[in-house]
This record gives structure tokens, sequence and C-alpha cells, in this order.
């Protein structure tokens, strides 16, 4: 393999000493940050139509290889920037043009900006969507700002646990089977034990990758899904400061130079004000508090490179509402995350290489809030932790017709975890994997098709994972396919006796016994006009070795683990019109998810070895309709969504268990106790449903923009369940119809 990288590396070299390249950075002239999806054409002079164009990508980067040395006019473009137009002479060995976008505002006049989107619910390409801040502003939420998490849940393919509890469940896959990144970082659970919030408020985003299936050979280790998230860069020119409030959450933010053009700081926290706010004027409690801090350090040394130093520290705790009998109620848990990023670009060469090193911890502990323990000290707590060393090199090959992208990697992640419950012996369990490997993902161009095959080797266990992405792009229609393998090395356990579980051990997969998915993902996008898009998309994915917790009677978790095998398969239906300002989405997923354990023990409990079964997140039917429409000066927004009821399993009653080797005195001892189940997963919750409006306007001020945003959660007070004790037939519903009232003010730049 490293024989078949030298030669691609010679071939490709070989070609590009024969022509040339433009290439250089695309940022915002008032703010110096990135603008992505910005495009660059070339002319030859006097020539109708452009030779040659190229994309900014999230670091503005772009490049326009294969070119004759001479004489050129290059056109750069973006959605609401005045267009830039130069004339170049593209020398030999490469020329660098680096180019300041000023934004089109009304003291320039009329001006009409016409672009192809390049996000949106509906543009999406074999699982792959990218989402922008502009897209998360138009969904209703409990916080002017708006959160990632609360845009996602919006998606077809994706299935939440509700307003609490913080899982995802993406495309028939476990929440511990989705990857998060931010600039580069992982980031195991970034999504806050109130379901509307992540790590990542809206204003701070740049942009975020969503891969729901076939994602390339870049990303690996999961098996279901990835979120790569960029944070933009501090102001490189002013400085700026934000501040809101509102009865779910208060948030600060400041940004600005510290040396003008070349080095800036954007520093974010934000804190719950659920108990001190929410709770005053709700009758259901909400005994929920969290927050998180983030700050990015961003530098460009030189005009061919740059570099980013991102930290993120979140912390979460919160009620999950069971709190019966010997049931531990309160979910803690935090995520710490550092890393920097170096962005090079080569002289004389169409080379773009990049450098990052991270390090990433998540520890979690349920059990007795402080309340319960004082009552019963006795009550267990279960507690785990995941650690990861990251380092990546990433090199990005430019030429006429191909990319080709190819890097090393260098993983070692620790896990632990005591599992310590009523009726069971402390379990302690640490273990840590290293994971060295390549990648090489090529995209091939001709005409309207662009091919990317690839593969990720992982040295350890001599892991081999094709990859395939294609896609062709005709006029308003776009056919996209991708298909791949996928390995998971450490995996998450779950409690799969609850109808509910917000809790994960993590452990290392069992030798010879690595949890693997292959996906497969056809969709088709039509364009019928430049505001509209329908998009269709089919997938399907065959998981095999995965590792679930052992099925017991006894009430406790282990994480002994059973290799079961699983499948999941369904279709995404999406259209998004925009006219102007106004939005409206109209999404609905459908899905059938299984998984099968084959066990001899399976005979005597179901009368066969063989037991097939549907998860507790196999939700058939989803459906979403989202709209924004200003109206009179303000922009009002509605939300509905629907979803099937979930599986769980039902308990038919109790009996206790006495070792039969006489070691237990039936006289003194009452035994152990034990859950008479009914088949797992045989029955279903009920649906849900709700509808959630917002209505926000501006005001400017002297100092800075006030916007002020009210709104109505859970309108028509649907009693969705989020929790039932199949002991008790306990039932924790989700947030009542709630009323929010928020204020946000920016200061104004000069």
């Amino acid at each position: 393999m490293p024989r078949l990288l030298f030669l691609t590396l010679a071939l490709a070299a070989s070609a590009s000493a024969q022509t040339t390249s433009l290439r250089g950075f695309v940022t915002d002239a008032a703010n110096g940050q990135p603008v992505l999806g910005a495009n660059v054409a070339l002319w030859a002079p006097g020539a109708p139509e452009a030779l040659r164009g190229a994309a900014a990508d999230g670091d503005g980067f772009y490049a326009v290889p294969g070119l004759t040395p001479g004489r050129y006019v290059a056109r750069a473009t973006a959605i609401g920037y005045q267009t830039r137009i130069d004339t170049l002479d593209v020398r030999a060995g490469g020329t660098t043009w680096d180019v300041a976008l000023t934004p089109a505002t009304a003291e320039l006049g009329t001006v009409t900006v016409q672009s192809e989107r390049t996000a949106g619910s509906a543009n999406v390409e074999a699982g792959f969507q990218r989402i922008r801040a502009e897209d998360i502003a138009i969904v209703p939420a409990p916080d002017v700002t708006g959160d990632l998490a609360n845009y996602l849940v919006s998606l077809p393919g994706i299935v939440a646990s509700g307003d609490r509890g913080g899982q995802l469940f993406v495309r028939g896959g476990d929440p511990s089977q989705n990857a998060v990144f931010l600039d580069g970082i992982p980031v195991f659970q970034p999504f806050h034990v109130l379901g509307f919030y992540s790590a990542f408020p809206a204003d701070l985003l740049q942009n975020a990758d969503v891969y729901a299936g076939g994602f390339d050979s870049r990303y690996g280790g999961v098996l279901s899904s990835v979120l790569d998230v960029t944070a933009r860069p501090g102001n490189l020119r002013r400085v700026a400061a934000s501040a809101s409030v509102a009865p779910f959450v208060a948030a600060a933010s400041v940004e600005g130079p510290i040396v003008r053009d070349r080095l800036s700081v954007l520093a974010s926290a934000r804190v719950s004000t659920v108990e001190a706010l929410a709770a005053q004027y709700v009758s259901a409690p909400l005994p929920f508090s969290f927050g998180d801090v983030l700050g990015k350090v961003y530098f460009t040394p030189t005009a061919t490179s740059r570099f980013s130093l991102t930290g993120l520290h979140t912390y979460d705790r919160g009620g999950i509402g069971l709190a019966s009998g010997d049931r531990p109620d309160e979910m803690r848990y935090t995520n710490s995350a550092g890393g920097f990023r170096y962005l090079l670009l080569p002289s004389q060469s169409p080379l773009l290489a990049e450098i990052s090193i991270s390090y990433a911890r998540y520890d979690a502990e349920l059990g007795p809030s402080a309340e319960q323990a004082a009552v019963r000290p006795e009550v267990g707590v279960r507690s785990t932790s995941l650690a990861r060393f990251t380092t990546d090199i990433d090199l990005t090959y430019l030429l006429r017709g191909l990319d080709l992208r190819y890097g090393l990697f260098l993983r070692r992640t620790f896990t632990s975890s005591e599992l310590d419950e009523l009726f069971q012996n402390l379990v302690t369990e640490r273990e840590e994997v290293l994971e060295p490997g390549v990648y090489a993902q090529p995209t091939l161009r001709v005409g309207p098709l662009a091919v990317s095959p690839g593969f990720r080797y992982t040295f350890t266990e001599g892991r081999l994972e094709p990859r395939l992405r294609a896609t062709l792009e005709v006029g308003p229609h776009r056919l996209s396919a991708a298909a791949g393998r996928y390995v998971q090395p450490v995996v998450g356990v779950s409690d799969r006796r609850d109808a509910t579980s917000v809790f994960t051990a993590w452990t290392v997969a069992p030798e010879g016994a690595v949890p693997t998915a292959d996906h497969a993902i056809l969709g088709y996008r039509l364009r019928p006009v430049p505001w509209a898009d329908v998009s269709v998309e089919g997938f399907y994915k065959r998981m095999t070795d995965l590792s679930v917790s052992e099925w017991t009677a006894f009430p406790r978790l282990t994480t002994r683990l059973q290799s079961a095998d699983g499948e999941a398969y369904g279709a995404d239906l999406r259209a998004e019109v925009r006219r102007g300002r106004a939005m409206v989405l109209v999404n609905y997923g459908l899905a059938y998810v299984t998984q099968t354990i084959t066990d001899p023990r399976n005979e005597v409990l179901y009368g066969d070895e063989v037991f097939t079964f549907r998860p507790a997140h196999d939700r058939r039917h989803q459906a979403s309709v989202v709209a924004s429409v200003p109206i009179a000066g303000v922009t009002a927004s509605v939300r509905w969504q629907f979803g099937s009821g979930l599986p769980f399993s039902r308990a038919l009653g109790f009996d206790v268990f006495l070792p039969p080797d006489g070691s237990t005195d039936p006289t003194g001892e009452p035994g152990t106790p034990r859950v008479i189940y009914d088949r797992p997963f045989n029955a279903e919750l009920p649906t849900y449903h709700r509808l959630d409006l917002s209505v926000d306007r501006d005001f400017v001020l002297r100092a800075g923009t006030l916007t002020v945003q009210g709104g109505l959660l859970n309108a028509y007070d649907r009693r969705n369940l989020f929790a039932f004790d199949v002991f008790t037939l306990e039932r924790v519903d989700q947030l009542p119809v709630i009323p929010t009232l928020g204020l946000r003010f920016q200061t104004r730049q000069p």
C-alpha cells in the first residue's frame, strides 16, 4: 500500500510539472474570516466563457489546477458579496491570488445576488448535508441565538430521545456509533441534557457537515454517522461582543483582533437558567443544569498558512425522571477537549497540507441526586469515562480533474467503567486500544461525473475499509451514491431493559468480534427552479458483531457483552422552498431496524436459538414541517414534528433467585430479585408530536442591535412520553407547553 501511494504521488508530480495552478484564500473584507463556498472562475482574455473554476472550502481555500501559464481574467463571487475581478499572470510553478470580498450592504445601492445553494435540508448528497448558521436560525427555539441540536432533530433519519437526555440515533445506529468533531477534535457527548441544546450555538458556527452514512475515508472508528463542526474564527478587524438571556439559557461572547489581520480570539460561555427562570412558571419539574465554554485562537502567520487552537468544556446535570425504588435518577457528565490545527500551502506545488493534534475526555455518572443519596445511601452509581489522543496528517494534491486526498492517523483510546449498583458487587474495567493507519480518497471528475473511491487501513488488526462516493449532475438533476465498510473498536453499552436509557458505558470490543457495518445509499435531487429543492434517498445498512449488553433478568447493567447482527433500511423524502427570506421545509423519514442475537439460551427463553427484535430506537415513521415568513417587520417561524411509537420491553412480574448450591439461607436471606420479562421490545410507546412557534424582531440602536424573541414550545400541550418505568408503570413526560421570551444584544461594529 505505501508503494501504491508513492507511485500515485510520483505520477501526480509528473503531471503537475507540465502545468501550473492558481490558488489562495477568499476572506471577508469586513472581518477577515473565510468565505465558505465562494466561487473563483478564470477566463482567457476575450473568451466568452470560463475555462476553469473552483469553490472555496471551510478555510476559504481554493485551487484551480491544470492551467497553462499565461494571462487570465479571474472573478471571485459569493452570496452577499460584491464581485471581484482581476487580470492575473499565472506563472509556471503556481500563482497565489488571495481575495478579500466586500459585503454587499444597503449603502452600496441595489445588489442582486443569485447563486446555487450549497446548504439546505433538501440539498443532500448520498447522506451528506451541509448546515450553516442561517439554516438553524429559521427553526423555532427557546433561545434567541438558536442551536445546532434544535435543527438536527428536524431532519429525517435522526431520532431523538426527546426534550431531555441528549441522545441522537441516526439511521438505525446507536448514539455511541456517532462521531462528532469540533475543528477536528472529537467530542463524545456534545448534546446537553436538555435536548434543545448542544455545545454548538448557531452564532459560533461557520458550518456543520452531517454524514448520515456513507462517509469517506477521512473518518473512521464509528458505524453510523459523522457530524463535523467548524467554529468560525474570531473577527480579525474589529472587536465585537454579544449577550443574550432566555428562560433556558444565558450566553455571552466576545471576539476581536489581537494583531489586526493576523491574530484573533473568540470566546463564548453559556449557562442554563432553567431552574432560575423557566421552573418558576412551569408546573412540571425541570431539574436541569448545564453549560459550556468555547474558545478559539486563529492565526495567519503567512499568506499561505493558517493556525488555530480550539478548546471546549461542557457540563451537565439533570434528572431523567425515574427515581422510584432503587433506581437512580440523576445523570451527570462533562466533556473536556482541546487541540490545534495547522494548514500549510507549500510554494511551487498544488498541495494542501493539514496537521492536527487533539485530546478529548468524557466522564459520565448515573446515580442518586444529593437528596436521594441522603435517604438511600446504598443505591449504587454507574460511572464511565472515555479519553482519546489523536494525531492526523492530511494531504490534498490538486490536479486537473483529480483531487488526491490521503493521510496518516494515530489514535490511542482509553476506557474505564465502574458499575456499582444495588444487588451487584462493584465491577471495574479499564482498557485501551491503539489505532495507527493510513487512508486515501481520490476524487476524479469527468464532465458532470465525480467518482471518489477510497480506503482506510488500520495496522493494529490489519483492517481494510473500502469506501466509494459518486455524483452525476446534469442540469437540475443530481444522482448520488455511496457505499463502504466501517468498523468500531471502541463501543458503548446501554441498558436495553429500560424504556429509555441515557447512560452508556464505554468499553473495547471483544477481540475477533469488532462491530462492522456495510452502508449503501442511493439518492436523487431535483432543482426545478433556483429557489426549490426536492430529494429522495434510500439507504441500507447491514451490521455484524454488534456489542450489546448481555440480556439478564437481574436488575443491573453489565459490560458482559453479547454479539448481535443488525439491519436498517428505509428512505428519506425532503422538499425545500425559499423565496427571499420566506422558507418552507417538509421532511419525511421511513425506517425499519432489526437486531438478531443467536444464543443457545434463547431456545429456553423464546423457543429458538435465533431471536430477532426491534431495538428501542426503531421509529418507523417520522415527519416534520418547518416554515419561516417575514411579516410586518418581524420573522414568524413554526415547526411541527411527528414520530411513531418506539419499542420497549414489557415486564410481566417478579420472582426471587436462590443459588442452587445452597450458599443462601432462604430462612434469613431474601435472595436476589429477578424480573419476568415478556419477549424483548414487544410493546410500543405512544406516538410523539409537537408544535413550536416563535416570533422575533431586530431593533437597531446607536450602540448595537437588540433582538427580541417570543415563542411557545409544545403549543397545544401534547403529553409526550419521555421515560416509562416498566417495573412500577410510572411515566415521565416531555416538557409541557412553555412560553418563552428571549433578548439578545450585539454591539455595533465600528
